[in-house]
This record gives C-alpha cells, structure tokens and sequence, in this order.
C-alpha cells in the first residue's frame, strides 16, 4: 500500500433496485476503506436519463441504512469533492471532452442509427475502430469547415475515443494479477452524446475518479471488459501516475445450472434477490427483499462477505468489524460463487437465535399483528422470555439439548401460537396426545379444575404452592395432559409458567375444552 489515502466508491446507476451482488460489491469497498483508514464515496452515475426509473436512488440509500454500510461521503451524505450526482457535473464533463478533441485523442463522429445499422449489415462483427473509422462520417473524414458547419445546424453527433490499435494494455488487478489486452480489439467507444449534452459512464467514471481522487476501484467481474479502455483513457489525460489500482471481483452465480445471478433464480427458487421489496413504478410488479422476508442485515453482509472471499481460517461468523479486521482482496477467488440461498437462511438462523431478548420484540410485535393478534409489549417480551427458554431449545428422547431450525421470526409463529390462540382441535393421532390422553384423563382434569379454581394467587409462586402438594398427596401426574389443554401439543415452556401467562380464566376455559372435545 502507497503513502496515498485509501479512497474507494461505491457509484450504482438509479436504474432499478439494488441487486443483491451489489450489495456485496459496496461491503467489499466498506470493508477494505475501514480496513486501511480511508473513505467510502457514494456516487450516482445518472448519466443514461433514457433508462432512469423514479424511487430507484432512494432505495439505494435506504438499503444501505438498513444494512448498515456507512459511507464517508457522497450523494445525501455530503463532503468536499462533490456534486456527487454525475447528472449535476454536465459542464465538469464538457471541459474535458474538449482536452480530448484539442489533443487529438477523441473525434466527433456524425453516423446515425440507420446509417451504424446498415454497416453492421455490411460488414461481419462490425466494430467501429481503426479499421472502419475511415468509412465513416466523423471529423477524421471530413473537413473542419464542414464539421463546424453540421454542429452549428444542430446536427446530433456523439464524441467517441480514438484508439491506436497495436498497443499492449496492462491491467494491473489486484485479484487477477496483470491482465493484458491488445488495443486492437478495442471499438472506439462514445465519451459524450450532443442529444442529452452528457458524457457515458466511460469518460464520466474515469474524471470522477480522478477528480475524486479514488485510489482503488473495486468492482464486479462484469466491468473488466471496460478496464483497459480506461487505462487508455487516463493515458490520454496525462494521468497515469494517479490512476487507481483495480480489483475485479468474481461474479454471483445461479444456484443450480451455469450463469450469473438473476431475479428469474430468485422467483424460481423462492429467494429474495434484492436488499429490500421492490414495487415496480413501470408495470406495478413487487419483488421480495431481504428486509421483508425476515433476514437480520448483519446475517446478510456476513453471508455475502463468504461469496468470494475467505478469511484463511475456518470461522464463519463474524460481526462488521470482525470482517474489517481479517478482509483481504488477495484472498479473493478470481472463479464465480455459487448462490447458495439455503446457506443465506443458516446464517440468519444463527444470528436469530443469539439475539438478546429485546431485539426480538419488535419484529414479533409485527408477526403478531400479520396474524391479527392484539398484544401489549409486556406481553410480547414475556413470550420472547420464555420462548428464549424452551421454544426454542428443546431436549431430544436422549435427554439431549436441541435448537429448532428457526431461520425467520415467521417461524415462530406455529411454535408460539398457543400463546395468544386457544387451541381450536386436537389432532388424536398425534403421539403426544394418544400417549398422554387415555380413558381417565378427562376425569382427572375434572379435579385438577378443582385444584385450580381454588388458588386465589395465580403467579408461578402461587400455583406451585398449591399444585405441588395436591400432586404428591395424590399421586397425579396432570403436567403433560394440561399441556394438551393448553397447548395442544407436546410442546411450549413450563406449565406454570404458561398458565400464569395465560392467567386464570383463560387457562380453565381452555381446559374445560379440551375436556368436553377429547372426552
């Protein structure tokens, strides 16, 4: 690492919502700026209005709130480099399209769309280049006065990038060591468009980062293709010397079969592909997110840091800062990561189960209400107690301690229901009930009712004062046939406990039903 600052971006187009690889690629920027003490831009590339879609940017942001990636500066968070949207940088572009004309390294090219299609036609895998630049209506071709006189009469022309063919371009990346491209396969491609008086994301990516003074550019595999272009460019700019270093990160592929990560993956297989739903603007169509499916944000960054990265050791969870401390680009994998969804759920199942209780309540306080449940917060942190406690560990025959695969807090909802629902029937062939409900049961809860009706203090204290010495004068076992009255299933915490939830009323009333259903 050089004496210059560490200064990376994260600069997503406002095109749609946030695709989950995406996500990955601003948690790698986060986590190697926090990493070496720098900065993390938040930069908009808006340069294609044709393709801008309304709501698309304030996802962005609200995505990242809600994964808890910070960034240093940018678009809504400020600093001293910006404006941050490159549709706000329209004349910062137009100078330095104009350096490129005066030195010779770009020219103004004046082809229609007819008139590119019908050489396309013409001429097998067309590209416009070196060899086919002389073909065509530009300022290379034409005289000066008459290029002067096209601008003047509003002709729409594009600027493009001149490229010298026979140059061997290096890419130094720091994941794939140096790639070499020659320069002859390389198109001339457009810098700027006189329609819209916007530069593409080719020269708008390279002046930002120059001015921005971005010292490494990290990104998905899919923009290597574009690297050697933009070694070219800063080249032409006479900035070599402060061109970043790059790091092409390995792409997200589908979890079954061959290709990269698509939506059509995730409504296939029934897994969220972007951070947060999405409600198309265009067609009104609503795509799953993360949030909305129940994922925690620290399981999904932990989840998405492991898709192409390894630590060197065998430790899987690891909070934010845990992960700035051990990220290493080298120990990137230069090979695609497969998807795995099912893995995503484990990493969630982990971070859910060592909640502390008072993260719980909030989104089970929204459980509740999904299924129609009116509650009190004292209620609810009173359920999460207890189901902390035996919901969800549970003993096996062996005597053997157990946590339920609990991925999502929707889970909870089947093994937490008796809390606020009665139970409704009883399923006879279920084995905890024909166990557990013979043909004297009911006579015997006839007398527990007894017992119960008459306790005046109906705590866990004050039951147990009363129950434990009727039961050993008695001989009475009633503690899993009441689990039955209460619950209707050979689950839930300790009876006392729960009947006192419950309280009185409701705890003979659903007793009393059981009795007159199971007989």
């Amino acid at each position: 690492m050089s004496d210059r600052k560490v200064r990376v971006r994260f600069a997503p187009s406002p095109t749609g919502p946030l695709h989950i690889g995406g996500v990955r690629t601003a948690l790698y920027n986060y986590l190697f700026a926090k990493q070496h003490g720098g900065d993390l831009i938040f930069r908009i590339e808006d340069t294609d209005s044709s393709r801008f879609v309304p709501g698309a940017e304030e996802y962005i942001i609200e995505s990242f709130h809600w994964l808890g990636i910070k960034f240093d500066e940018g678009v809504g968070f400020g600093g001293n480099y910006g404006p941050y949207r490159q549709s706000e940088r329209r004349d910062i572009y137009k100078e330095y399209v104009q350096q490129l004309l005066d030195k010779g390294k770009a020219y103004i090219a004046f082809d229609t769309p007819e008139e590119l299609e019908a050489k396309r036609k013409e001429i097998d895998n067309f590209q416009y280049d070196a060899s086919t630049r002389q073909l065509m209506k530009n300022s290379l071709t034409l005289p000066a006065e008459v290029v002067q006189e096209m601008i003047a009469e509003g002709q729409q022309y594009v600027v493009r990038f001149l490229i010298e063919p026979g140059i061997d371009v290096v890419v130094d990346d720091m994941i794939r060591g140096e790639v070499h491209i020659n320069s002859s396969i390389l198109d001339d491609k457009v810098l700027f468009k006189s329609a819209d008086q916007l530069p593409t994301y080719h020269l708008a990516n390279i002046v930002d980062d120059h001015l921005m003074e971005v010292s490494h550019v990290i990104r998905g595999e899919e923009w290597l293709p574009s690297a050697p272009l933009h070694v070219l460019l800063y080249d032409a700019f006479g900035w070599a010397d402060t061109m970043p270093r790059f790091a092409h990160l390995p792409l997200l592929l589908k979890p079954i079969g061959n290709g990269k990560l698509s939506k059509r993956d995730g409504d296939k297989l029934g897994f969220p592909v972007f951070p947060l739903e999405w409600h198309d603007p265009k067609n009104g169509e609503i795509s799953s997110g993360y949030r909305e499916k129940g994922y925690l944000p620290e399981a999904v960054l932990n989840f998405l840091a492991l898709l192409g990265w390894n630590p060197g050791n065998d430790q899987e969870l690891m909070s934010l800062d845990e992960m700035v401390e051990l990220f290493d680009l080298s120990k990137c994998s230069k090979n695609g990561a497969k998807f795995d969804y099912v893995k995503a759920a484990w990493f969630n199942h982990q971070y859910l189960i060592r909640q502390p209780d008072e993260a719980w309540t909030p989104s089970f306080d929204k459980l509740l209400k999904e299924q129609g449940v009116e509650s009190t917060p004292q209620k609810e942190a009173e359920v999460v107690r207890m189901m902390k406690l035996k919901v969800i560990e549970y003993v096996d025959g062996q005597g053997n301690k157990h946590k339920r695969n609990i991925s999502f807090v929707s889970d909870l909802w089947p093994l937490t229901k008796f809390f606020f629902v009665a139970p409704e029937s009883f399923d006879r062939e279920d084995k905890f009930i024909k166990k557990n409900w013979k043909e004297e049961t009911a006579s015997e809860m006839r007398q527990f009712i007894q017992v119960l009706s008459s306790i005046e203090d109906f705590s866990v204290e004050g039951q147990k004062a009363v129950i434990d010495p009727w039961v050993e004068q008695n001989g009475l076992r009633p503690w899993n046939a009441w689990r039955i009255c209460l619950v209707g299933a050979g689950q839930g915490p300790d009876m006392y406990e729960l009947s006192a939830f419950l309280g009185k009323e409701e705890t003979l009333r659903r007793m009393q039903f059981a009795i007159d259903t199971l007989g």
